[in-house]
């Protein structure tokens, strides 16, 4: 049973890590939005198995991305109003692909829900206050901060003070209040500073200086090893200079193959094997 358990999660994850992927402005995020929920759920929820099922649906949140076309997934603009509803699709999407998935549940209420408001103005059900599950109320902030706090094509990240000032302001509206409330207080005590600009533990977020998006190391990188943006195919190298992460532009470019998007296959080995941990088998 374990095995089997941690075959389709390991599943599903590879495909919110492809999806993501497409994307090369928003790597890390699943994993970001992953460690913030898990954080919140840690500080309100008695059980490690509700802890462990929030932190798998804060990875695969955004799962139904999948059927969103790289023309509304990638516009490097504000989305206009018809292609917005398309991408408000995703959070049913997302729960159809979980169809006979063991957990199907329990994740598919927080994936379908992660973007109801308290004020009933989210989608897709409008549901208000208490009507959206607990896990939805925890994701819709996280994702919303991380959203944030991110490079997107179009803008630069708020500052983290800024990010947070904007879930006070919607406490009880946009954002659940226990859970934003929350957040603002375990983020004003620095306990995301391991999360915030990172994409995996003592992994911080990488630009490309020329063109902007994200470019993918890993924690299995090492020094020497060879990395790429995958927007221009400029070539950087690993290294770890006083400890910390740094790439350097080589002056060469990667083949057309780098703009393969390519999963992080040890992160999501670590974290299924983390969760599978605290959850029941039966």
């Amino acid at each position: 049973m374990r095995a089997r358990l941690e075959q389709e999660l390991s599943g599903l994850f590879i495909t919110a890590a492809m999806v993501e992927a497409r994307d090369p402005y928003t790597v890390g995020h699943a994993w970001r939005v992953s460690r913030y929920a898990r954080l919140l759920a840690e500080g309100s929820v008695q059980s490690e198995e509700t802890i462990a099922l929030v932190s798998i649906a804060g990875f695969l949140h955004d799962l139904g991305k999948i059927g969103i076309s790289d023309s509304v997934l990638l516009r490097p603009e504000h989305l206009i109003e018809s292609e917005y509803e398309v991408v408000k699709e995703h959070s049913t999407v997302g729960v159809r692909m979980l169809d006979g998935h063991p957990l199907a549940a329990f994740l598919g209420e927080a994936i379908r829900h992660h973007h109801e408001r308290p004020d009933g103005r989210g989608y897709p059900d409008g549901l208000k206050g208490l009507q959206i599950p607990l896990p939805a109320r925890i994701i819709g902030v996280a994702d919303a901060f991380d959203a944030m706090t991110s490079t997107r094509p179009w803008r630069r990240p708020l500052a983290l003070e800024a990010a947070l000032q904007v879930i006070e302001a919607g406490l009880g509206s946009e954002f659940d209040a226990e859970f934003g409330a929350r957040f603002v207080s375990l983020a004003r005590a620095g306990a995301i500073s391991h999360i915030l600009g990172h994409s995996d533990l003592g992994v911080p977020v990488q630009e490309c200086p020329a063109c902007g998006p994200v470019v993918n190391v890993f924690r299995t990188h090492r020094d020497g090893d060879k990395v790429y943006c995958r927007l221009c195919a400029n070539e950087f190298v690993v290294s770890h200079p006083q400890g910390k992460l740094a790439i350097t532009a080589t002056g060469s470019k990667g083949r057309p193959s780098v703009a393969v998007p390519e999963p992080d296959a040890e992160l999501i080995s670590r974290l299924v094997l983390d969760c599978v941990a605290h959850l029941p088998l039966q």
